[in-house]
């Protein structure tokens, strides 16, 4: 009999994203000089917090949390990394009074936000109202299961339209035949959150699947990758080990030797990293480098970013230092960083896309952000989907945005065949109390970056922690596969969730009428 499987923290999964503080981890390096207070509440603290806190990560508006959530949560937790010892010993994260702030300049930090900080977050209004219809799709149900669902992954194979689930307690990576019932399973050691396809000159017979280790984000190294066949029975080769907790892998000659080389994201917690495994053609042993050891990789996604004909690399993070990087092939085997976006840490940032929205030929920026259960579990009106503009080289500004409460991942296609690309969005961390809608919607674009959102009615069929689109019926229209994580992680107070546990996923088959 399996029970709401639950964490003191939490990660999104399947192309989604990481747990994202509100404050950051390794914060607190030492400095030289303390500041000369002057006694103003409102100078002092917002010098301070200009000082001290944006060395690690950008700067938190002081209206982007309540005074209470300021007080009672991220302020003890932002003490500890500077040893300021006024709180609880769990904070404590190193020996010493101090590393360069005194405990006076720490009380006009707190002064300054009791201060400043509104009693309550006011909603975002959204620029078109939600219509609740079905907007030319249809459901289809997977087979129900006995237990409680904890689907950590639900993906499609775009060669055969067969669909792939991972499960958190069964620990099962699952296949499923075109009546939606399991056809075949393999156990693995963790859960699966991500399956990346490989085509060949037959067609997609092979996947890596990414399987986390701990979903809780600490850092114990248990996460593994492996090459699984999807013949008639599922079998699996490990790839490598002692990962810390991996969410996706990629596939893509980085050094143009006609091999392809396999790039783990691996957001770990205070030790991550992105990875490149190149097997060696001799032993078939896999030798593992690092682009880059920064911790809170949630997703990338490769592509020729400078037009220089080697494959580059982008990375978006979502715990510490949050914000969008591109690495870019030096062709020397290493990567050049450029950073293209900051976030401030209270984002949770969770999936990006890199989409031509506009038709002007370069790639603009879907971004979603709304993570909300860590230090301050409240709904967020900046929470939702955004869009980035390209301006050209990767500049990117902000065109447009709809809020959506604890959005968590958003992809773009062009489901009613018009020829611009529309978008889909989940949120694992919605108001499901006042507005469960918000937990799907379908952004119908009807003009240049004008959208008309749909909220498909089915918040009673599950919650979706993970999302997918396919053409799994093979009409040539791509369908949405949405993964039920059916239990726990609840952050409202007096609230009873009233969905359906059992159903593994649903299939949203797209009957959308040109």
């Amino acid at each position: 009999m399996r029970k709401a499987f639950l964490y003191s923290s939490f990660i999104l999964l399947g192309g989604a994203a990481l747990a994202a503080s509100t404050l950051i981890y390794g914060c607190g390096g030492k400095t030289s000089n303390t500041t000369q207070l002057t006694g103003d509440t409102i100078a002092d603290g917002k010098h301070l917090v200009q000082r001290h806190c944006t060395r690690c990560h950008s700067l938190v508006p002081v209206n982007a949390l309540t005074k209470d959530v300021w007080t009672v949560h991220t302020l003890p937790a932002m003490a500890g990394y500077f040893s300021i010892k006024t709180y609880s010993a769990e904070y404590y994260k190193e020996e010493g009074d101090t590393t360069g702030l005194s405990l006076l300049e720490w009380q006009a930090i707190a002064s300054y936000y009791k201060k400043l900080a509104p009693d309550t977050l006011l909603p975002a209004k959204a620029p078109a109202v939600l219509s609740k219809d079905w907007a030319g799709f249809t459901l289809r149900k997977a087979a129900r299961s006995n237990d409680i669902s904890f689907t950590t992954m639900i993906t499609a194979n775009p060669a055969t339209g067969k669909i792939y689930s991972g499960d958190v307690v069964s620990g099962m990576l699952t296949e499923w035949d075109n009546k939606l019932k399991i056809s075949k399973s393999i156990n693995l050691p963790s859960a699966a959150v991500n399956l990346n396809f490989l085509p060949d000159s037959a067609g997609i017979k092979q996947a890596i699947a990414t399987c986390i280790g701990r979903l809780d984000p600490i850092d114990f190294p248990n996460g593994r990758v492996f090459k699984v066949n999807l013949g008639p029975k599922l079998t699996t080769s490990q790839m490598q080990s002692e990962l810390p907790r991996p969410v996706q892998t990629l596939s893509a000659d980085l050094d143009k030797d006609g091999n392809a080389e396999t790039i783990i994201c691996s957001p770990g917690n205070l030790k991550g990293g992105v990875y490149v495994l190149k097997q060696d053609p001799k032993t078939k042993s896999y030798k593992q480098t690092a682009i880059t050891e920064r911790p809170g990789a949630v997703q990338a996604v490769t592509g020729d970013f400078n037009n220089d004909g080697f494959t580059d690399v982008m990375v978006l993070y979502s715990v510490n230092d949050e914000g969008l990087a591109m690495y870019l092939n030096n062709k020397k085997g290493g990567f050049d960083t450029h950073e293209l976006l900051k976030f401030p840490p209270v984002n949770g940032s969770t999936s990006f896309q890199l989409a031509d929205l506009d038709h002007d030929g370069d790639l603009d920026l879907v971004y979603t952000c709304g993570y909300n259960f860590r230090d301050s579990r409240i709904l967020k009106p900046y929470h939702g989907v955004y869009i980035f503009k390209n301006t050209g080289n990767f500049n990117l500004k902000q065109e447009w945005f709809y809020p959506v409460n604890g959005c968590s991942k958003a992809i773009a296609a062009d489901f009613d065949g018009d020829g611009d690309l529309d978008i889909a969005t989940i949120a694992f961390f919605a108001d499901m109390k006042n507005n469960p809608a918000e937990e799907f919607i379908y952004f119908e674009q009807d003009k240049d970056l004008h959208f008309k959102p749909h909220a498909i009615p089915v918040s009673k069929n599950g919650r979706w922690m993970t999302m997918d689109v396919n053409d799994v019926n093979g009409d040539g229209k791509p369908d949405i596969l949405l993964g039920n994580y059916a239990s726990g992680f609840l952050f409202q107070p007096n609230f009873s969730p009233n969905w359906d546990e059992n159903t593994p996923f649903i299939v949203l088959e797209n009957h959308i009428k040109k």
